[in-house]
């Protein structure tokens, strides 16, 4: 059966229903559903330009008592393998990073049951004292009901005095697939699928905005992928958190799950059928981390309007296996070769540069482990 009557509805601005994104995945003609979802993203973004954030991935401790099973990166607590970053040690990472014309700081860890909530706010404030102009988009939903847990304060009070201490905006992980039966496998000691959706809408009641993730190839159903999908854009409308989606693909190398391989073709299926459906999301990132450069670069015309972070450290998915490394010129390069102009962004989206012709950046770095 042809796929073209929902492609169509889709670039009409007619909102796609559960049954048209199973539909989309069963189908093998992913190029024509990538050039649907390019048009439906210049509807959004008509100018030929490809953002990306300066940014680093600080991964403050790697201490986890959540255990997920696709995760190769988290050590139990007491390990002798274990660490837990000082401040020192977090500034000195804050500062290299401004050094570069670096704007955003994501800052992730393990559900560490030791650290005490005001492990969090005084680093919230030391760092603000010390970067007032840097963004801090940190701590996932799972991070942030482990401070619910040992602080005894709501969720809302949680994040009302994480955002009072200098928390600027909530990154997306940990979402994984929103249904209950995937998560059970894959993470059951996890915040349940509510709890994130929870999470997000009341940060943003607060002021906060996030971001939301997909994870696939852990064993879900296309439907169980169309389900995630509807429950980011029904959360969405009702309290709009959500600047930009990102999708990524299951890492099992040095884990305890074999996942599915999925391949590029299946991840830029994936980036197209999310770019159709979620519908009133502006930025789509393209993860070139996991993916490659190569796959990134064509995640451009495939619903993806933003390169993401050039993710001065990347730990969590360097563990598991994907090591793709970029410096921010590599970027440029990869972005014009596409055949668009690259811009440095900030973490709401606002351009702060466009970098013209053959430009280059000043503050080049090679990303390290």
């Amino acid at each position: 059966m042809s796929i073209d009557h929902i492609l169509d509805k889709a670039v009409n601005g007619e909102r796609l229903q559960i049954e048209d994104a199973v539909r989309l995945y069963e189908s093998d003609e992913i190029e024509k559903m990538g050039a649907a979802a390019d048009k439906v993203m210049k509807q959004w973004h008509p100018d030929p330009v490809t953002t990306f954030v300066i940014g680093r991935n600080v991964n403050h401790t790697n201490l986890c008592d959540t255990y997920c099973r696709f995760c190769a990166f988290y050590r139990r607590p007491g390990s002798e393998e274990g660490y837990t970053l000082s401040y020192d040690e977090i500034y000195q990472k804050i500062q290299e990073t401004q050094n570069v014309d670096g704007t955003e700081i994501l800052m992730q860890g393990g559900t560490n049951p030791d650290l005490p909530f005001s492990y969090y706010t005084d680093l919230l404030r030391g760092i603000k004292e010390r970067f007032p102009d840097i963004t801090m988009h940190s701590f996932s939903p799972s991070e942030i009901y482990k401070m619910m847990e040992v602080s005894g304060l709501s969720l809302e009070e949680v994040l009302q005095e994480l955002k009072d201490a200098g928390l600027d905006s909530i990154p997306g992980g940990g979402a994984e697939i929103l249904t209950e039966s995937i998560r059970k496998k894959v993470s059951r000691l996890k915040c349940n699928a509510d709890q994130w959706l929870d999470c997000m809408k009341t940060a943003k009641k607060i002021g906060l905005h996030s971001t939301a993730t997909m994870v696939i190839g852990l064993g879900e159903t296309n439907e169980e992928r169309a389900i995630h999908l509807q429950k980011i854009r029904e959360t969405q409308d009702e309290a709009n958190p959500f600047l930009a989606f990102i999708s990524w693909t299951f890492q099992s190398d040095n884990t305890n799950m074999k996942g599915e391989h999925i391949t590029s073709e299946g991840y830029l299926r994936n980036v197209a059928i999310s770019r159709l459906f979620l519908d009133n999301i502006p930025n789509f990132q393209s993860s070139w981390v996991t993916m490659g450069p190569a796959t990134g670069k064509k995640s451009l015309h495939f619903g993806c309007n933003d390169f993401g972070s050039t993710m001065i450290e990347e730990n969590v998915v360097s563990a598991a296996g994907a090591t793709h490394k970029v410096n921010t010129n590599e970027i440029l390069r990869l972005i014009r070769e596409a055949g668009k102009i690259p811009a440095q962004r900030d973490t709401k989206y606002n351009t702060l540069r466009v970098f013209e012709g053959e430009e280059q950046a000043s503050n080049d770095f090679v990303m390290q482990n």
